[in-house]
């Protein structure tokens, strides 16, 4: 029997969030998978995406027939706002359809906004996610998974994880086989290593409101490898180390030295992707040595600094 996957599209929809999993599932059905995918929309006709390229003729919702999964995608304005509710009310029409129901990216904003992840386990753009749990303190969130299957919900983080989300829902309806060959033609992994977690600490951390730690802050991302420990860092600032602890922890939500940690991986998983050995990772990130590199990437990335550096670096010169 044809299975058929609507989604849920409106202006200024991601375009990847739907091509993504789209040109998986057309993989899957290339594999002998019954996948009919239907683009949809509150009322139909032609969506413009955030890029300015055009969805052409979409369903709307009250039109749609039959469905088995319903894909809600994202755009960053549903994490500015709360979803308007022509985009509430069709996905609400659509998920009550559906057997299984999921969200690419912010489009979890959706199915939070219409407390269908109530108590449930849900995940994002790692951009997002300390939002979403703010604004539904209901929801579960786990910032650090690519996606999260909970009940007949499946919501994933964001944008090209939107691939990751569909070639998991491949691999529950036909066997890990078929999703890894369409993995295979897509020149993309299975299960991606890692989860969000191994995208920059620098990118993620906000800008210091306190003129203490704004200067801590700048000095570790220029030079994460010099002697940032709590005492030093202290010192810099004429402050107690149990002000500084207390400083880090209002803005960064986090310990000192877990965020130093956090800086001088990223600056290991570049020196990596240049080319360096695991070694010279390890000293010139301020690691230290090959173990407390291990160690870290173990804890933070799920994954080993060798297998990083064979999946994704290019060598120097």
């Amino acid at each position: 029997m044809t299975h058929r996957v609507a989604f849920l599209t409106f202006d200024g929809v991601t375009l990847l969030d739907v091509s993504g999993p789209l040109e998986v599932l057309d993989q899957a059905r290339r594999l002998g998978c019954s996948y009919a995918p239907v683009l949809v929309s509150p009322a139909g006709g032609v969506i413009t995406t955030s890029s300015g390229a055009a969805l052409a003729q979409t369903v709307a919702a009250d039109q749609v027939g039959r469905i088995d999964t319903l894909v809600v995608a994202g755009a960053d304005v549903l994490a500015e706002r709360p979803p308007g509710q022509a985009l509430l009310a069709a996905a609400a029409q659509l998920a009550e359809r559906a057997r299984r129901v999921a969200s690419v990216c912010s489009g979890a904003f959706v199915l939070a906004e219409l407390g269908l992840l109530d108590g449930r386990r849900a995940t994002t753009h790692w951009r997002h996610a300390e939002t979403l749990a703010r604004r539904y303190p209901r929801v579960r969130v786990e910032p650090d998974a690519l996606h999260i299957h909970d009940g007949r919900y499946v919501t994933s983080a964001g944008i090209s994880a939107g691939i990751d989300l569909a070639l998991a829902l491949v691999e529950d309806d036909h066997g890990a086989d078929v999703a890894r060959e369409a993995a295979r033609e897509l020149v993309v992994f299975m299960q991606r290593p890692g989860g969000q977690s191994q995208f920059s600490t620098a990118q993620k951390t906000p800008p210091a409101r306190s003129d203490l730690l704004g200067p801590i802050v700048a000095a570790v991302l220029a030079d994460p490898a010099a002697d940032h420990s709590l005492p030093t860092m202290a010192a810099s600032a004429a402050v107690s180390t149990r002000h500084l602890a207390r400083l880090f922890q209002a803005e960064l939500h986090t310990t000192p030295a877990r965020w130093v940690e956090r800086v001088r991986l990223d600056r290991a998983q570049q020196l990596l992707l240049d080319g360096h050995s695991v070694t010279a990772a390890a000293q010139r990130s301020g690691l230290g040595s090959d173990e407390t590199l291990r160690r870290a990437f173990a804890r933070h990335l799920r994954t080993t600094p060798t297998e990083y550096r064979k999946r994704f670096a290019t060598t120097t010169g």
